[in-house]
């Protein structure tokens, strides 16, 4: 719900949805017949040894790409191999896509890693994609210790509800994971943010538990650092560089189910958000094609309708309803293409509603016109782009439709990617 003073002076103000009342079990999408999986690193660069199409594949079994990264995904159905191409993501990603076709199911046997100890080094060889994805490398950086993981109960988009369900319905699992992800990472302090509840409910945790404000942005990682854990995060500065590290609650409960039960969990919940704005939570396995989806809820696509992984502020769009369900998507939104934001060139007419709604207090209507004149540097430099928390309020609240929230992203990939060559051609 948008909540905006008539006289433009107050801040407009989102709301996240509370997931009040009963609680239904999320929708059971099929296995299905096939799965596609996305590994990080160019297919030519991949290692053959490793896997390759026809061999026969057992859910929990990890494909890595080769043996000079640590990339890999989890398969999540039992089969075989399909076809192994190139895929290209965000920004010029690239990914090496499998696909798996699933045979009839066979007896689930123990994980055998799951069935042993934790530990960060198996962890990081086998639990990095558990749904909810668990950002296991931060804690190998010696030069950020990490003493404090955050663990946030609710979802940083609007509308969505994915993590709210996991603390309200799956206490138990996360309470495991907890005490695991204590164990794997030798970090002690945990403290579980839940939005607008009451800190009682979750007493039985070990963990510290704070209140979340129930406006958008305050479930942002930087939000919450500042207004629930009293630090500010400098500009261009990670959580991780403060000693923060921040984790969903659906990637410590499967964390925990996977240690509770002895095997790997491959089901993601999904919030999907219908062309009515009718939310529906959803359980499928992630390499599920998004088409199989949209089938069971009865959601027809159209050409001219979005698809958009995410949630409706930050969320990416996609342009084949064969896309994957990942390890990290929380909902999906599908668009009627008579109910899309129109996007213009229009000038910057200077109302100042940007300024105005930037809960970092960047100055926007001056930070867009360096972004779109391609003056990234500048920009960085001179008006804050690093403060950025990519809430995309701006582009939300902006009357001449000008796609600010995508301008930044760019400009953030961009002088990412300048950095990078610089440095290699350093080392060169």
């Amino acid at each position: 719900m948008l909540k905006k003073s008539f006289v433009g002076i107050i801040k407009p103000r989102l709301e996240y949805q509370p997931l009040t009342g009963s609680i239904s079990e999320p929708i059971l999408i099929p296995p299905p017949s096939t799965a596609r999986l996305l590994v990080e690193g160019p297919v030519e660069e991949r290692d053959t040894s490793l896997f390759s199409e026809g061999d026969p594949i057992t859910a929990g079994q990890p494909l890595r790409h080769s043996g000079q990264t640590d990339a890999y995904a989890v398969a999540t159905v039992s089969g075989t191999v399909g076809t192994i191409s190139a895929y290209t993501g965000d920004f010029g990603k690239v990914f090496t896509a499998v696909t798996l076709l699933r045979s009839e199911e066979k007896t689930e046997q123990p994980d055998p890693v799951v069935s042993t100890p934790p530990s960060l080094d198996t962890a990081l060889a086998h639990l990095k994609h558990l749904p909810g994805t668990l950002p296991l490398e931060k804690f190998t950086d010696q030069t950020k210790p990490i003493h404090t993981i955050v663990i946030y109960g609710g979802d940083n988009d609007i509308l969505v509800t994915t993590n709210q369900y996991i603390v309200k319905a799956r206490t138990t699992v996360l309470e495991h994971g907890v005490v695991s992800l204590k164990q794997i990472t030798g970090v002690d302090r945990i403290v579980l943010a839940v939005p607008g509840e009451a800190v009682q409910t979750f007493g039985h945790l070990e963990a510290e538990v704070k209140k979340v404000d129930m406006a958008y942005p305050s479930a942002f990682p930087q939000m919450i650092l500042h207004t629930v854990l009293g630090q500010t995060l400098p500009a261009g500065k990670s959580c991780e560089d403060l000693g923060f590290c921040f984790v969903t609650a659906e990637a410590v409960a499967s964390l925990g189910e996977a240690y509770k039960t002895g095997h790997y969990p491959v089901r993601k919940l999904i919030t999907v958000i219908n062309k009515a704005e009718k939310q529906q939570l959803v359980s499928a396995v992630i390499g599920t094609p998004l088409s199989d989806i949209f089938q069971q809820l009865g959601i027809t696509v159209q050409d001219g309708d979005r698809i958009i992984v995410g949630g409706p502020m930050t969320g990416s769009a996609v342009y084949l309803e064969d896309y994957p369900v990942m390890p990290d998507t929380s909902a999906v939104v599908v668009q009627d293409k008579d109910a899309i934001a129109l996007v213009s060139d229009y000038p910057c007419i200077n109302c100042g509603e940007c300024v105005r709604t930037c809960p970092v207090y960047v100055p926007i209507n001056m930070l867009v016109r360096l972004l779109e004149a391609g003056l990234y540097e500048e920009a960085a430099d001179q008006y804050d782009l690093y403060s950025c928390i990519g809430c995309g309020l701006c582009s939300f609240i902006c009357p001449s439709k000008i796609p600010i929230y995508q301008f930044i992203r760019l400009a953030k990939y961009e002088l990412e990617r300048m950095k990078s060559a610089e440095e290699t051609n350093e080392s060169s």
